[in-house]
């Protein structure tokens, strides 16, 4: 049997054994030398959430690392070879040896505290397929109107510009690709700058999908409020939240660091899982279900 059906067939089975009865979720506690955070996983990013569990189930996070710390960002750890990791070894390329498929929901987004997968760049990963294990805790930080207005205006000149490279160097395209490269020595800009504009048709035609990067009213509100990392929506998928022990997030964020954002004393983690009705998970926390009476 080839390792991506194996894959696929692992999946497939952590998702059905995982389900639980729609009353009921799981409660996933980090504990750290600086305390503990407890999350919940989104049942809309079933396959995230399915494998996660599975992991902490079979204790693969226990004594790993949170091997890459970055104030006002986020904390990220789940390198298995962070376990016997020695002071200053380089660490972020470990993995089970599978990833996940993307499961972007723009329901979720990098609010302080959102529980995201952690993954390779786009060059070596297209198709923005999570880590099989490693994961970040967002910390970031607290926007103006002023500062989200231009982070919306530079992510989607960033991702439209990205997605009319792609347009233009297909085959079908060459004679509009050479027409610009044209416009382009010439020092076309009143030109260049129409073509950019107008640009979305093109675009769509092709990417059926593809539509202008801009914030919903509650990301905009989420990131004045709490804060977060607003400029990597749509590009990591975000499959759960913290919902105690933000302030967690805080105290490893701000330990001293060495080469490579590595915390200088280690910061180990120990998680477990547990379910529980969401009526107790509600109680307990005081995280209100979007469902809930």
């Amino acid at each position: 049997m080839n390792r991506v059906l194996t894959s696929f067939l692992i999946v497939s089975f952590i998702i059905t054994s995982c389900a639980q009865k729609k009353n009921h979720d799981y409660v996933i506690t980090i504990k750290t030398n600086y305390g503990d955070m407890v999350a919940i996983l989104y049942d809309e990013t079933p396959k995230h959430k399915a494998n996660f569990i599975k992991l902490v189930k079979e204790k693969y996070y226990d004594s790993l690392l949170f091997h890459r710390v970055i104030e006002e960002f986020m904390i990220q750890g789940g390198d298995p070879n962070s376990k016997k990791a020695q002071p200053g070894q380089s660490l972020g390329n470990g993995g089970p040896g599978y990833t996940v498929e993307a499961e972007f929901n723009p329901k979720f987004f990098h609010e302080k505290g959102a529980f995201s997968a952690a993954r390779l760049g786009d060059q070596a990963n297209p198709t923005k397929a999570s880590s099989g294990s490693q994961f970040y805790i967002v910390q970031g930080k607290k926007y103006t109107d002023e500062e989200i207005t231009q982070l919306e205006q530079g992510i989607q000149y960033n991702r439209k510009n990205m997605a009319l490279r792609e347009v233009l160097f297909m085959p079908e395209y060459e004679e509009v690709r050479n027409l610009v490269v044209r416009k382009q020595q010439e020092g076309d800009g009143a030109w260049l700058g129409s073509f950019f504009e107008k640009a979305d048709t093109l675009i769509q035609k092709v990417k059926k999908d593809y539509q202008p990067f801009a914030f919903s009213e509650a990301q905009k509100t989420r990131y004045k409020e709490v804060g977060g990392a607003p400029h990597l929506d749509g590009d990591y998928t975000v499959f759960g939240k913290v919902i105690q022990g933000l302030d967690v997030i805080d105290k490893i964020a701000a330990v001293p660091k060495g080469p490579g954002d590595r915390p200088m004393q280690d910061v180990r983690m120990f998680v477990t899982v547990e379910e529980m009705p969401k009526s107790k998970i509600e109680k307990t926390y005081g995280y209100k279900y979007p469902d809930s009476k």
